[in-house]
């Protein structure tokens, strides 16, 4: 196009009459057509479509979301009996522990299983002293100190049938001390004393459960 027909085009525009739209030269009429078809298509992209797709993603996202939690949901339906069987297992496993935690009335009771288990091994007890309890989040620990008197062999097998008994005892913070340099047993064996901090366990949840309060626990002692 050249300049002069340019000019001649603006010059055209400037004497248009907005009032008679159909008297305006072709090139105005198609340049005014794609300037609406323009603005019409951005308003719509912008107003409807944009809108539309959002909510088309949305759509997609959550349906993504949903078929996951359906898969998931129909794998444990499938599995439904293998999961009981495990919660059941869990529940027994669980029931068989809490058993094993002692009610403050078999803690006497657990007190002559070390007092015979001490014996039996061949070990003179000297003291069985009950301290006080200490409240945990869902249980209660006894703190149980003891002291002994023998050989090495005797308090090997000492320890070993305090963690055999059929309630749960940990044993901790053990000294072992020689009570003097030429005192020996009759076989030879030096005589030793053992100090051996004993903890036992109470499920005080299971008490709440029964509608009773939780206690603290008392101070005891039993000696030889």
């Amino acid at each position: 196009m050249k300049l002069t027909d340019v000019q001649e085009f603006f010059t055209s525009l400037q004497g248009l009459d907005p009032e008679n739209i159909g008297s305006w030269p072709l090139p105005v009429k198609l340049c005014v057509y794609a300037i609406v078809f323009v603005v019409v298509l951005v308003a719509g992209y912008a107003f409807e479509l944009k809108p539309m797709q959002d909510t088309v993603a949305e759509g997609v996202q959550k349906q993504a979301s949903l078929l996951d939690d359906f898969e998931k949901k129909v794998f444990k339906a499938e599995n439904l009996a293998v999961y009981q069987a495990q919660l059941k297992d869990m529940e027994d496993s669980f029931g068989a522990l809490l058993r094993q935690l002692p009610a403050d009335t078999e803690v006497p009771g657990l007190l002559e299983d070390i007092d015979h288990t001490g014996v039996g091994s061949g070990l003179e007890v000297q003291s069985i002293d009950l301290q006080g309890e200490v409240q945990k989040d869902f249980y209660a620990e006894q703190p149980i100190n003891i002291r002994v008197q023998g050989d090495y062999h005797a308090m090997g097998a000492f320890v070993s049938g305090v963690s055999a008994l059929p309630r749960i005892v940990t044993l901790h913070d053990f000294t072992i001390t020689p009570i003097t340099s030429n005192h020996f047993k009759d076989d030879g064996a030096p005589v030793l004393t053992m100090t051996i901090l004993a903890k036992t366990y109470r499920y005080t949840e299971a008490a709440d459960d029964n509608g009773k309060s939780k206690t603290t626990g008392g101070n005891g002692s039993s000696s030889k």
